[in-house]
């Protein structure tokens, strides 16, 4: 008696509802983690790689797929039996601990990134990984770094750290059970984004400042450096100053985050200002990075790209002229931009510049595109993205939690990147939090009578 084999079945996921899709790039970061416990077994790669199979295949049947763009539209296709498995690579440095940890907190990604061709999704190339991994040991087997680079147009900041949870959790029970085959995943994920087309409203018009179209012989679909050299410090606020900001926030009426990024835009504002009294005219932008997950009513379990932009701008000379309350009020207004309305007037904006953009690939012709505003230039910019309640130290697969994990470098002209320290919490504010600040190598903080409070001493 023969048994026909299972016929394959092919699914499609759209990122149509998906406003990153602008962001055809890899984002990488590192996680550092120290053997304190000796263990022979430390990381075993083999373990690695079958626990992140298994969630894939199991749980993340998209990020096992491949992109395709057709007709008009953009899908990731995956099937039922065959996947493209993320690839893991491992190498073995003879190193000590401290000269690893320090390539971690410097971001040497040759050394500890998985290396990527080009992120651009085309009609001709789709054999692009959603996730890669890079795994580095020591010879003295101190301690070890994980590099994990995934693709931005299937995944958000929230989206990818709840995929690390889970996958961290699952290769937990793996290590500690043996060769089970069902699990307690913390963030079970969904794919597909609400519809919201109930919330369009014609009588509305939005202009989407936040974005801007560039001419396509120009953009190669990923973000650039520009002229200058974008270096990174890193600014702590430690919790007392965090207590203040707390104080300073309620009596503005704000959020802690906007009143940090009252601080942050001011700061560089005033400072940029002192050095070229020329730039007064000049546009000051602020940008920020919105997840509408919680103001949607849906769960952070969502595995799709829904983070949008807002942006405003004063002049350089009127910013230097408001105080930091009137300033949190303008962060404060920029972020309330995205109601329910402006999100679905924002994926319909999107679409139909992609739909454009897909169509001029698909008839060789050079046309716009549609880039984020502050990738452009500017006399002044801030753009912010918080991470700080991201579950980022909580990534324990069987032998502790991360001692450090260093996000992406952002190599923008006013790129503010606030992110948690190991133990802090965002709800209690327990301990410092850190601001990676990207600015051109000519700007010393130090100058800055706001923000040189903040600056945190080199490894050095």
């Amino acid at each position: 008696m023969t048994t026909d084999a299972p016929e394959t079945t092919e699914t499609r996921f759209s990122i149509l509802n998906n406003p990153s899709y602008l962001y055809q790039v890899y984002s990488s970061y590192m996680l550092e983690y120290k053997n304190n416990l000796n263990t022979d077994e430390f990381f075993n790669p083999e373990l690695l790689k079958k626990s992140l199979n298994i969630l894939v295949r199991k749980y993340y049947k998209p990020v096992a797929g491949w992109f395709q763009a057709h007709d008009d539209d953009i899908d990731v296709v995956y099937y039922s039996d065959k996947f493209n498995d993320p690839p893991i690579s491992t190498q073995v440095l003879d190193i000590d601990y401290k000269t690893l940890s320090r390539h971690v907190h410097n971001n040497n990604i040759d050394l500890l990134i998985p290396a990527t061709l080009s992120a651009a999704i085309t009609y001709e190339d789709n054999d692009i990984p959603m996730i890669l991994v890079k795994a580095t040991y020591l010879k003295s087997n101190e301690a070890m770094v994980l590099g994990v680079s995934y693709h931005h147009s299937l995944m958000d900041g929230t989206a990818f750290w709840t995929f690390m949870a889970n996958w961290s959790a699952l290769c937990k029970q793996l290590h500690e059970h043996g060769d089970i085959t069902e699990f307690d995943i913390p963030h079970p994920p969904t794919f597909e984004f609400p519809n919201f087309s109930h919330l369009r409203n014609p009588s509305k018009m939005f202009e989407h400042s936040e974005y801007v179209l560039v001419d396509a012989d120009k953009c190669v679909m990923k973000f650039q450096p520009g002229t200058e050299k974008i270096v990174v410090t890193v600014l702590e606020v430690s919790v007392e100053q965090q207590q203040t900001l707390r104080q300073q926030a309620r009596n503005c009426n704000v959020s802690f985050t906007e009143m940090l990024s009252a601080v942050l835009w001011k700061g560089t504002n005033d400072m940029r200002l002192q050095l070229n009294p020329e730039i007064g005219s000049g546009l000051s932008l602020y940008s920020c990075a919105v997840n509408p997950r919680a103001r949607m009513s849906v769960s952070n379990n969502v595995c799709a790209s829904p983070t949008t932009h807002t942006s405003c701008e004063k002049t350089v000379s009127e910013i230097a002229a408001l105080d930091l309350c009137d300033i949190a009020q303008l962060v404060h207004e920029a972020i309330g931009m995205c109601t329910g309305e402006y999100l679905i007037s924002s994926f319909d904006f999107l679409l139909k510049q992609r739909r454009q953009e897909l169509d001029d690939e698909r008839n060789n012709r050079i046309d716009k595109k549609l880039m984020l505003v502050y990738v452009c230039p500017k006399a002044v910019k801030c753009i912010a993205l918080s991470s700080r309640t991201f579950p980022i130290y909580t990534t324990d697969y069987g032998f502790g939690t991360p001692t450090y994990v260093r996000p992406p470098y952002l190599p923008f002209d006013g790129c503010m990147r606030i992110w948690p320290t190991p133990l802090y919490d965002a709800r209690s504010s327990n301990a410092p939090l850190e601001v990676y600040v990207s600015l051109p190598e000519h700007i010393d903080l130090s100058k800055s009578p706001l923000l040189s409070q903040f600056l945190k001493k080199s490894m050095d």
